[in-house]
């Protein structure tokens, strides 16, 4: 037989080549967070050319965020079968082929389309991959590659804002999208550098033998169900069920259903749906808005840049924070901050008087924005942990991608509704609050329980007569059942019964 070990990967390096993996990361996760928020400097002009309302075409963004994290799951699959590298460079083409179709489009549905779908799908191909390959090329200094990565978002953001309006000008909003399209296919070069480590991710084109695969399958079987289980129930062969897999069993090798079971994720799901529902929406409609009130274009394009160079300062030194001794035990209560103190900048912003309040917001958004970023999936790691990550981003993001899709048109109908913006910062705002609170609250008492859970499965183990008692309670009670003959049939066949349902699931 393979030795135990078999198919797996090495320990995660922590250095090396993995910091050419945290360079390709920072370009294709920037891209993928960046490119949506600059093409917010074009929605002026194109609302005014195909004469459309301010709800839709913040649909062109909300399709893209929408379709990049809805796809997560494909994403996911995808990486577990031929891993990141390919999948990332073709994520890079696909937005390349969007964008320079978008150039030739003559109505909004075709910019929904081109933009929204096309090119969304292969900012999900880009994001999922750059996330995960983190995760197997660092472990102590993770928060800090992630922070690192993270970080390419605002940088791409500062860079793209100012090139935007440069590009509108000189070539106008169909020449910008054919250079733009260009620019987005540097992710091929990016996902060339994410070399696989370790005979697990290489497994997906070469030679790993079948049962080393078995094996595998089998134990992270083995730990997704083990919190569910009853302890009384001996857990059998899985040979009779290897030859019987119907399509959601297949589904299920890639994408790991249980967690649905896990008590930190549900909380994480929660608060996460409901944080994107006023996560993205102001950053939409920020240069928008400074435009609105008189600003002109290179100044509110500006506001931009001041959001991505503090955010660019923020991500990395949250990372830091965040695997400093003091923070990472409660990375969840440091997260949860994060999210109500977004919101809290929201629900100030309709104080701001000039262009010099928007810069002031600016900063302090792009502090907060900075934060809940370089955390987002740290924490989900934290939770999870390494081994189920990857299918814990693909159940994420499909379920975060219905809040992504209605935040930034619901923010635009309320603009139109009331033709003013402060309703819509407000509206995120409470939205952010909300979801920081309900965060800081379940994880208190995820804290709480695992702590007693723990505490009660170390006083079982120390305690002898405990488990002595057991044994002779469970002997007792196999006498009495002998005794009963067939009164007690029933009882004694329901055990075998829940063994059958449990070994066909």
């Amino acid at each position: 037989p393979p030795p135990a070990n078999a198919g797996r990967a090495p320990g995660p390096p922590d250095g090396g080549w993995g910091w050419v993996v945290v360079f390709g990361a920072f370009i294709s996760i920037g891209f993928a967070y960046a490119f949506p928020k600059g093409l917010a400097i074009f929605f002026k002009e194109i609302q005014d050319f195909f004469d459309t309302s301010y709800g839709e075409i913040a649909w062109v963004s909300s399709i893209m965020l929408a379709t990049t994290y809805g796809a997560g799951p494909i994403s996911s699959i995808l990486v577990n079968r031929y891993g990141s590298r390919p999948v990332v460079m073709f994520g890079g083409l696909l937005c390349g082929i969007g964008m320079v179709s978008a150039a030739f489009c003559n109505s909004i549905l075709q910019l929904y389309i081109c933009v929204g779908f096309i090119t969304g799908l292969g900012l999900a191909l880009n994001l999922q991959p750059s996330v995960i390959i983190i995760g197997k090329y660092f472990l102590k200094r993770r928060p800090i590659a992630n922070g690192l990565a993270m970080a390419g978002s605002p940088v791409m953001l500062c860079t793209l804002a100012p090139l935007n309006q440069f590009l509108f000008d000189n070539f106008g909003w169909r020449g910008s999208f054919l250079i733009l399209g260009a620019i987005l296919l540097n992710c091929c070069v990016a996902g060339a550098l994410f070399r696989p480590i370790g005979v697990a991710t290489a497994s997906v084109k070469t030679k790993v033998t079948e049962r080393g695969k078995d094996a595998l399958k089998e134990e992270v079987t083995e730990d997704a169900m083990e919190m569910s289980r009853p302890t009384t129930i001996p857990i059998e062969n899985k040979t009779e069920e290897e030859g019987g897999k119907d399509c959601c069993e297949k589904i299920n090798q890639y994408l790991d259903f249980s967690l649905f079971k896990h008590r930190g994720f549900l909380i994480y799901l929660i608060g996460n749906v409901l944080m994107f529902l006023g996560f993205f929406a102001p950053i939409v409609f920020l240069a928008p808005y400074a435009k609105h009130i008189g600003i002109d274009e290179y100044s509110a394009a500006f506001l931009l840049s001041i959001l991505a160079i503090v955010d660019m300062v923020a991500r990395p030194t949250t990372g830091i924070i965040a695997n400093s001794k003091w923070v990472r035990p409660r990375i969840q209560y440091f997260f949860s901050f994060s999210i109500a103190f977004n919101g809290t900048c929201h629900l100030l912003c309709p104080l701001a008087s000039g262009y010099t309040g928007l810069v002031i917001y600016s900063v302090f958004f792009g502090l907060a924005f900075g934060m809940v970023c370089a955390m987002l999936f740290e924490t989900l790691m934290d939770l999870v942990g390494a081994a189920r990550f990857t299918s814990a981003v693909g159940l994420v993001t499909i379920a975060e991608c219905c809040t992504i899709l209605l935040g930034p048109p619901i923010g635009g109908t309320l603009i139109d509704t009331f033709g003013d913006y402060k309703y819509m910062f407000i509206k995120c705002g409470v939205v952010m609050v909300l979801a920081g609170t309900f965060l800081f609250i379940m994880n208190y008492y995820n804290y709480r329980t695992l702590a007693k859970e723990q505490k009660e499965r170390k006083a079982k183990e120390e305690d002898p007569k405990s488990v002595r008692t057991e044994n002779e309670g469970r002997n007792n009670l196999n006498k009495e059942t002998a005794q009963d003959g067939p009164e007690m049939e029933p009882l004694r066949e329901e055990p075998e019964e829940l063994k059958k349902e449990m070994n066909g699931t």
